[in-house]
C-alpha cells in the first residue's frame, strides 16, 4: 500500500488530523524520532549517542548499501544526490549491459513497472485481480462446474472469497469517500464566505449562524478543522489554502483507488510493461526511471534512510553518515506484484544491498511462493528484509498482511531469520502507538517512529508524512548503523539487538501490540552487539613468498 499520508487521517476524521500535525517550522519537530528517550522522555531512536557510543571503540565505519523497495527515488535531491548508491560496474546512459547482469544502464538501480515507452503509475488493487481471474471460474453460469473447480483449487478459491470480500467493501469505500470529500471540496468557499474577516477559533465560530444545508454542512467541517493547531486563529484566506490542499491529498488518494484500483476492467500491465505476468521467471523487463511517475513515497523513505542535512533543513537520516541507497521501483500507486517484489529483491541482494527496505504490502498474494523464495534468497546471501507492518490498525495474525515471514498464522516461528516487522509509535508517550499501526505480540518485532516524520519528497522539498511506511525505514536506518561499524552482524544478530533493547511502555497495552514490547533505541542496540557478537576483523596474512634479495658481488 502505498499511500497512507494526509489522506489517510482525514479517512479517519479531521480529529484525527488535530492530534498528528506538527507545526510545520518547528525544527524540533523536524527531528524528533532521532530524540534520545532517557533525557527526553519522547520515543525517538537516540541516533546521535549510537555513533557516539561507536565512534567511543576506535571502530570506523564501512558503507552499507540500503535498497529502498519502493515507488522510485528522486535521485537528484539535494537532500540525496551524495548519499545514492552507484553501479560502479556500469558505464552511465551508453545503452549497454556493461557488467552483464542482465538491466542496461542501471546506474541509480532499477524501474520494474516501466517498459520502452512508459512507466506505470497507478495499478490496480490486488483483490481486484484475484477477483477478475477466478470470477468466472469459481462463480461461472455452471454451477456444477463451480463446484469441482472449487473442489479441486481450496486455496485458490479461499482466497478468491477473500479477495471478493475486500473487493466490495473497498470499492464501495472509495466510491464513497470520493464523493465525501468532493462534497467538502465544493463548500471551501462557503467557509471562506462564513469565516469572513473572522480568524479560525471556536469562540468566533460560535457566532456564525449558518442560513443554509450548505452552509450548516460547511459549519461542521469548520468546527472539525478548528481542533488543528496548524490553522487555529488563521484568516479565511489562510484556511482556504490549508483545504485546498487537504482535499486534493484526499482525493489523490482515493480517487484513483475508485476509478482503477477497483476497477475489473483497468489492467495497465500488458500494455505498459509488455512482459508475460504470469511468467514467473521472467526477471529482465523494466527500465531506468528511477524516478517514475510519481516518488514522493520512496524518495521520502529514502531521507528516513540517508538523507543529508541540506541547507537550512535540519532533516537527516539514521544512517546519514554510512549508507548509501540503492533505488529499486517496485510499488505503483495501488498493489504492488508478487512477480516484481522477487525480482526487485534478488535485483537489490544481486547488486550489493546488505538491508532491503520494504514499506509496502496487501491483503492477498497470489505469487507468495515466489516472494518467499526470494526472501529465502536473501536470507542465504546474508541480507536484511525490513517491513512494515501495514496501516490498517489491525492485528495482522487475524488480517495477513502480505509479504510475511510466516507461512501460516499460526506457526510458532518465522519461516526465515532475517526479516524484522515494523510498527509505528508517535512522539506522545501517553499515546504511543499510531492510531493507524498494525500489530501482533508475534508477528510484529518492534516500533518505530513513524507519525509526523520530516523527510525529503521530489522537486527538491520536504514534507511530513506518517504511516508503517515511515517506521520501517528508520529501523533500516538503525540496522545499517550497526552493520556499519560492525560487518561481521548477521541480520538476525541484528535483529536480536534491537528487539532485546527496546524502550518499553505499558502504557494503553503497548507492551501487547509487539514481541519486543516497545520503541527501538539504537544506542542501546549498539552496545548490545558490540557486546554480544562484535568481532574485530584480522588482517589477512599475505600469501606471497617473500622475495629473497640476492647478494651483489
Amino acid at each position: 500500500m502505498k499511500k497512507l499520508l494526509i489522506a489517510a487521517a482525514f479517512y479517519a476524521g479531521f480529529a484525527t488530523i488535530a492530534a498528528q500535525t506538527a507545526t510545520p517550522n518547528d525544527k524540533d519537530q523536524k527531528t524528533w524520532y532521532h530524540k534520545d528517550y532517557a533525557t527526553t522522555k519522547v520515543y525517538g531512536v537516540n541516533t546521535e549517542n549510537a555513533y557516539k557510543f561507536l565512534d567511543s571503540k576506535g571502530l570506523k565505519p564501512k558503507t552499507v548499501v540500503v535498497g529502498v523497495l519502493d515507488s522510485g527515488v528522486e535521485v537528484d535531491h539535494p537532500g540525496l544526490a551524495k548519499n545514492m548508491w552507484k553501479n560502479p560496474n556500469e558505464v552511465p546512459n551508453n545503452g549497454k549491459d556493461d557488467d552483464g547482469n542482465g538491466y542496461v544502464d542501471d546506474i541509480f538501480g532499477w524501474n520494474f513497472l516501466g517498459g520502452k515507452n512508459a512507466d506505470i503509475d497507478v495499478d490496480n488493487m490486488e483483490v481486484t485481480r484475484v477477483v477478475k481471474k477466478y470470477q468466472s471460474v469459481f462463480e461461472g453460469p455452471d454451477s456444477a462446474k463451480n463446484k469441482e473447480n472449487q473442489a479441486k483449487m481450496p486455496e485458490e478459491f479461499a482466497m478468491y472469497m477473500k479477495s471478493k470480500e475486500v473487493f466490495t467493501k473497498k470499492s464501495q469505500e472509495a466510491k464513497q469517500n470520493v464523493q465525501l470529500y468532493t462534497m467538502i471540496k465544493n463548500a471551501i468557499p462557503d467557509m471562506v464566505k462564513l469565516l469572513g474577516n473572522k480568524t479560525l477559533t471556536k469562540e468566533n465560530l460560535a457566532t456564525i449562524k449558518p442560513s443554509t444545508q450548505q452552509e450548516a454542512m460547511a459549519m461542521q467541517v469548520l468546527a472539525q478543522v478548528s481542533n488543528d493547531p496548524q490553522v487555529v486563529g488563521k484568516s479565511a484566506a489562510e484556511v482556504k489554502t490549508y483545504m485546498d490542499a487537504q482535499m486534493k491529498e484526499a482525493l489523490d488518494y482515493f480517487t484513483p483507488q475508485a476509478e482503477k484500483g477497483y476497477n475489473l476492467d483497468f489492467d495497465p500491465r500488458k500494455e505498459i510493461v509488455g512482459d508475460n505476468y504470469d511468467d514467473y521467471s521472467e526477471k529482465n523487463y523494466g527500465n531506468n526511471h528511477y524516478e517514475g511517475p510519481d516518488a514522493k513515497h520512496g524518495t521520502h523513505v529514502a531521507g528516513i534512510i540517508a538523507g543529508l542535512p541540506n541547507g537550512s533543513e535540519p532533516q537527516y537520516g539514521v544512517a546519514s553518515r554510512v549508507a548509501k541507497i540503492m533505488t529499486v521501483r517496485a510499488v505503483p500507486d495501488g498493489d504492488e506484484r508478487d512477480k516484481d517484489v522477487a525480482n526487485a529483491i534478488r535485483y537489490a541482494v544481486d547488486n550489493g544491498a546488505k538491508i532491503l527496505n520494504m514499506s509496502f504490502g496487501k491483503p492477498v498474494s497470489p505469487g507468495k511462493n515466489v516472494v518467499w523464495d526470494a526472501f529465502k534468497y536473501a536470507e542465504s546471501k546474508g541480507v536484511l528484509l525490513v517491513k512494515a507492518a501495514g496501516n490498517e490498525n489491525e492485528d495482522i495474525a487475524e488480517h495477513q498482511y502480505f509479504p510475511t515471514n510466516y507461512k501460516s498464522t499460526t506457526d510458532e516461528k518465522p519461516f526465515v531469520n532475517n526479516m524484522i516487522v515494523v510498527g509505528s509509535n508517535t512522539n506522545d508517550a501517553n499515546a504511543l502507538k499510531s492510531s493507524f499501526s498494525n500489530y501482533n505480540k508475534k508477528m510484529v518485532d518492534v516500533f518505530a517512529p513513524g507519525s509526523e516524520i520530516y523527510s525529503t519528497v521530489p522537486d527538491g522539498k520536504y514534507e511530513y508524512l506518517q504511516g508503517t511506511s515511515m517506521a520501517s525505514p528508520v529501523v533500516a536506518g538503525a540496522s545499517a548503523v550497526l552493520l556499519a561499524y560492525m560487518p561481521n552482524l548477521k541480520p538476525e544478530q541484528i535483529i536480536e539487538s534491537l528487539v532485546n533493547t527496546t524502550n518499553a511502555s505499558t502504557n494503553n497495552g503497548f507492551e501487547n501490540l509487539s514481541r519486543s514490547a516497545g520503541v527501538i533505541d539504537v544506542a542501546k542496540a549498539a552496545e548490545y552487539a558490540y557486546k554480544n557478537f562484535y568481532k574485530a576483523e584480522v588482517p589477512k596474512k599475505s600469501t606471497k613468498k617473500p622475495v629473497k634479495k640476492t647478494k651483489v658481488k
